[in-house]
């Protein structure tokens, strides 16, 4: 008997306006590709799409322009369809990391730069602070290139506060070669806040901050992921990550994992022999939503790394000690290349659990409620004797405990009023298994924080204004120097008041101004105040003083950014901060023989100091496909008590790249093409009796980066080639430490793949 088919009939009409997110602007010429019925259309220079003949279902949209990160967004068609898609069109303009200088929005006045996931992947073979690297008004103090930390305006470690996910990063951060214990690639973005009024966030910092936000899940039912992989000629390192998620009807989660391994990097002419590393993480996210008004998430991360720390670093008599200082090549340095790691090194693990839940009774009211929990574990092994090499010379282990309640109130005025308080217990223990004193003494901390933050924000204006009072007790049991040895014990007690206010003004669309002024204080942290031995790391004796004072910090900002015809974009920052009983690692006029070798001694100490300084960043947009962008940075540091310069801070430097893109080249969208150049002065605000060496001159650095994406069916991927140091310039940075001893990383090819599943 005959059969009748039904055929699905495909009438549907599909259109909308494609638009910068921030401005509302039309975006001509964006590609809009439906997955599943592997169509697409292009936007026309009003920014209108439209498709005629689509079938009823759900789809995912993909999303792209040049210069713009690239979305996807998950949509039921079921009937004629009009739709708006936003794009973030600012995210090209500022440099190859995909900056976008802004204010904060909604309710604060400070200034930040946002490193966002298409950035974050094509630097997928970087860390942390290698990757904040080349943003206006950051640098990284270094131990090598695999060992690095973010400096802000001059200021880093304590200083700094580090969020990861909301949480405060509480590890051995102390010292100058601790990295941050994160993993860049488990983020969705990552903001430096350049600014004075960071009083929401318990901790010892002078004002900036950095913010490593993890994705969030997309509401959509269907698994999705992404896989990066990269590989660099320079250490013949390997990396792959990969991320996971879903969002079912009340349950969404994320898993992201990373693999890292490099051997050997190399200088322009010679291995940097020991400086391999490897590297395993892990990030889980849940977030529940128990109804409409209430939510929770459980979010999970372990970081774990194995360093390599130069050998030519560690050296056996004062002869070579002062020999190495001076000589081209470092002692020890071999031939060829290896993936060997041996001592000196770090082992490294960190692990974070936090539970947080949010509640929004009333539109007008929030509460949220945090519980954080973090074990950091640090072992770091030096060149001993007798075959004990492999038992560490370091062994840390600290436990944290974090409480957090936070309130937050809308009025119908404009005003907005945020208020919390905060615990947090630290239990940091050495183990006695080195057979060495510890370089840092057992201690417990307990720190209870209570702040207030009024906000008031109209339609050219934003005010802000926030006060902070925090506690600290803290006890401490160090082992004596002299003998006989003894256990001596230290009850500290800190009180500090921090106050901020800000204000920005935007006079029109093209011009806005801010100004923010912040009194803050900061501990001496038990480094400062306790440490007395070798810091292998890097490869010094520190002493610290019991009698140091707390910090106290002025620091004011003054920000202007705007645009001029709309073809040239520029921002300026301008700080200013004095800090009295400011501590520092000075230099001492001494190299000291040990049964460990011989090494430079350091002492904290303490001084009147002002850093000020400037950061530019200026955009020219030639044409629709070519644009430049000019950066710089200009700071000094002064010790005005004692009329000379500050040592260790940053040197002054350009940075500039042209970037010509193509929307299409055949099957690939979003082809650009990038030539990089970065100039660092030599540090001439120092005296020739402050450090061990005169500081390196200065260099110049040349980059090339090609990239581009296609569309394969329903995945994405994404292709980049980079090549760092073009020229294989011989250099050496003054925040490097491993500067005393070797060159910094020649020529280096690193291509990756991304791919969205």
């Amino acid at each position: 008997m005959p059969v009748g088919l039904l055929a699905q009939t495909c009438e549907v009409k599909v259109g909308g306006r494609i638009q910068d997110g921030s401005s509302s602007e039309p975006i001509a010429y964006a590609n809009v590709f439906f997955k599943e019925a592997l169509q697409g259309a292009v936007s026309d220079e009003e920014g209108f799409f439209e498709l005629p003949l689509l079938c009823r279902g759900t789809y995912h949209v993909v999303v792209s322009h040049i210069g713009c990160q690239t979305k996807e967004f998950y949509l039921s068609v079921y009937q004629d369809t009009v739709m708006v898609f936003e794009l973030d069109h600012n995210s090209q303009l500022l440099d190859e990391l995909a900056i976008s200088s802004t204010l904060i929005s909604e309710t604060t006045t400070q200034e930040l730069v946002t490193m966002d996931a298409h950035a974050i992947s094509q630097n997928t073979d970087k860390n942390i602070a290698n990757m904040l690297d080349n943003l206006a008004g950051v640098s990284t103090l270094k131990n090598g290139n695999n060992i690095a930390k973010p400096i802000v305006n001059g200021l880093y470690g304590n200083r700094l506060i580090l969020l990861n996910n909301g949480v405060a990063q509480s590890g051995q951060q102390w010292g100058a070669d601790h990295s941050p214990e994160i993993d860049p690639l488990a983020a969705d973005k990552i903001t430096v806040i350049k600014g004075v009024g960071a009083l929401e966030y318990q901790g010892s910092n002078l004002g900036s901050v950095i913010l490593v936000t993890p994705h969030k899940i997309d509401n959509e039912p269907h698994l999705h992921g992404k896989a990066r992989y990269f590989f660099e000629s320079n250490g013949l390192g390997n990396g792959l990550n990969i991320r996971l998620q879903q969002h079912l009807e009340k349950l969404a989660w994320s898993v992201v994992g990373t693999a890292k391994k490099k051997g050997d990097s190399r200088a322009s002419d010679y291995y940097l022999t020991n400086t391999g590393s490897s590297e395993g993480d892990l990030a889980l996210q849940l977030e529940y939503a128990h109804n409409p008004l209430w939510k929770s998430e459980v979010y999970i991360s372990s970081f774990n790394a194995r360093l390599g720390v130069l050998r030519g670093a560690h050296i056996g008599n004062l002869t070579d000690l002062e020999e190495a200082l001076t000589r081209e090549k470092p002692f020890y340095t071999q031939d060829q290349f290896s993936y060997q790691i041996t001592s000196p090194s770090q082992n490294v693990n960190h692990h974070l659990l936090k539970l947080h839940t949010k509640f929004v009774p009333h539109e007008d009211h929030q509460f949220d409620l945090t519980y954080a929990t973090q074990w950091d574990i640090r072992k770091e092994f030096d060149v001993r004797r007798g075959g004990r090499s492999d038992i560490a010379a370091l062994d840390l282990n600290q436990m944290t405990q974090f409480v957090e309640g936070k309130y937050k109130r809308y009025f119908s005025n404009d005003w907005e009023l945020a208020s919390g308080m905060q615990f947090n217990r630290i239990d940091n223990v050495n183990s006695t298994s080195t057979g060495i004193l510890p370089l840092i003494p057992d201690y417990i901390s307990f720190e209870t924080g209570i702040f207030v933050l009024a906000s008031k924000k109209t339609d050219q204006m934003t005010f802000e204004l926030g006060g902070r009072y925090d506690y600290l007790d803290q006890r401490v049991a160090a082992i004596s120097i002299s003998l006989p040895r003894e256990i001596l014990r230290y009850y500290n007690h800190f009180n500090n008041l921090s106050a901020a206010s800000g204000f920005s003004y935007s006079f029109s669309k093209f011009l806005n101004a801010s100004y923010n002024l912040g009194l803050v204080s900061r501990n001496p942290a038990i480094n400062e105040l306790y440490s007395n031995g070798l810091h292998q790391g890097v490869s010094g004796i520190e002493e610290g003083d019991p009698n140091l004072k707390r910090e106290q910090s002025l620091k004011n900002t003054f920000s202007l950014g705007g645009s001029l015809n709309q073809k040239i974009l520029f921002e300026l920052l301008y700080y200013d901060q004095r800090i009295e009983n400011y501590i520092f690692l000075n230099p001492q006029d001494e190299l000291r023989a040990t049964i460990r070798g011989s090494f430079p001694v350091f002492k904290y100490t303490q001084a009147t100091a002002r850093i000020f300084g400037f950061d530019v960043t200026s955009t020219f947009l030639i044409s629709d496909q070519l644009n430049m962008v000019l950066r710089s940075s200009f700071l000094k540091g002064t010790d005005i008590q004692n009329e000379r310069p500050l040592i260790y801070m940053p040197s002054n430097n350009l940075f500039s790249t042209v970037n010509y893109q193509m929307p299409q080249v055949g099957n690939w969208e979003q082809v650009e093409f990038q030539i990089s150049s970065k100039y660092v002065f030599e540090q001439k605000n120092i005296l020739p009796s402050q450090d061990f060496t005169r500081p390196p001159e200065g260099y110049h650095l040349v980059g090339l980066k090609i990239s581009g994406e296609r569309q394969l069916k329903n995945n994405r991927l994404n292709i980049f080639l980079r090549i760092d140091n073009l020229l294989n310039v011989a250099y050496r940075d003054y925040l490097n430490r491993q500067r005393y001893f070797a060159d910094d990383l020649g020529i280096n090819f690193v291509t990756g793949v991304n791919l969205n599943f």
